[in-house]
Formats: structure tokens, sequence, C-alpha cells
């Protein structure tokens, strides 16, 4: 028996810490939850959550982490063979719009994390930079694809139009919300295509 397989199988046990954790998180925020709730409603010994996770920043860092594997396919999917680049970003933005528009939904995960992490030298803190630096890097590939000139402050614009979406749809109407974001990132990306060299 080869000797590596439990560890490229996550067990179930920390599969069900990692869906408590982030169904948990998400809807009420990370330091109002404790480890005793986690490992209660996951049917976990403590014994069993401290062998897949050495503490509760470990488990936020997992938190974290699956949520961005989550935005990434989502990115992924959007971004299918022999889509432009300007209908790749349509695409990313009505995922984005489709998840604000999902029961449940509570701003960004990434976003809500740091205002809990103010910290700039925390794990946490470094885990939503890298994320986000991954977004605007994508965001600024494909705009570059349309146009150089520019690529950089449009995905900049991009990303605060998305940053507002997320902040603005658990608080309104969500399907205004998502319309106005739409509606501007379809405008954004349109003046862009309308730059582009002949």
């Amino acid at each position: 028996m080869d000797r590596t397989e439990p560890e490229t199988r996550p067990s179930e046990a920390r599969l069900r810490l990692l869906t408590t954790a982030t169904r948990v998180f998400y809807a009420e925020g990370i330091h109002s939850v404790g480890v005793d709730r986690i490992i209660g409603e996951a049917k976990v010994t403590r014994a069993t959550f401290y062998r897949h996770f050495p503490g509760k920043e470990d488990l936020v860092l997992a938190y974290l982490q699956s949520a961005d594997q989550g935005i990434r396919g989502q990115v992924e999917t959007a971004l299918t063979a022999g889509v432009s680049p300007g209908e790749g970003l349509r695409a990313i933005a009505a995922a984005i719009a489709q998840g604000i528009q999902s029961p449940g939904f509570r701003g960004c995960a990434f976003l809500n994390a740091v205002a809990e992490y103010p910290d700039l030298a925390h794990p946490v803190h470094q885990a939503v930079l890298a994320h986000r630096e991954w977004f605007l890097d994508t965001v600024t590939t494909l705009m570059a694809r349309i146009e150089a000139a520019g690529a950089e402050a449009a995905a900049q614009q991009f990303v605060m139009l998305r940053d507002g979406a997320m902040a603005a749809g658990c608080l309104f109407d969500p399907a205004a919300i998502c319309a106005t974001f739409l509606r501007g990132v379809d405008g954004l990306v349109a003046l862009h295509e309308s730059r582009r060299p002949a």
C-alpha cells in the first residue's frame, strides 16, 4: 500500500470540519465562531480536529483556500476555449452576479475576512491579498488581450465594480445591484474594445 495515499485524499472528518467552518465563518464571521462549536457541528473529536488543523488559524486559512479554489474554478469555467477576452470578462462578471443573487449571500468572503484581520502581516490578511492579486492579474491579462494601453487601470476599475457590487449586494436589492454591476462591466469592456487598434 502506498504510504502517501491518505495524504492525497482528504479524510471525511477533515471535509466535515472544513464544510462546517465554511458555512459558519461565512454566515456569522470568523472571530464569533469558536473551535468547540465547529467540532460539535462537524461531529468530530477534539483530537481529530487538532490532527487536521493545529489551530483555528489553520482552519481559517483552509477556508480561504477553499474559497479561492472555488472562485478560480468559476473563472476557468467562464474562460472556456474560444471565448474572446471581452466575453470572458463579461462571463466572469455574470458568475459574480449569480453568486450575489444566491441564497445566503453575505458579501465577499475575502473582504469579510480581511475586515476581521486588519494586521497586514497576519497570514489570513496575506491570504486575502494573494487571492486579490491573482484576481486583479487575471482581469489585467484579459484586458491587455483586448488592448494593452490602459489595461491595468481598466482591471482596477473592474475589481472596484466587483467590490462595490459584493458589498451592496447583501444590503440592497441584489437583482438591481447586479444589473448595475453588469452594465458597468459591459460599458468598461466595450470602451476598452472600442480603443483596440484595427
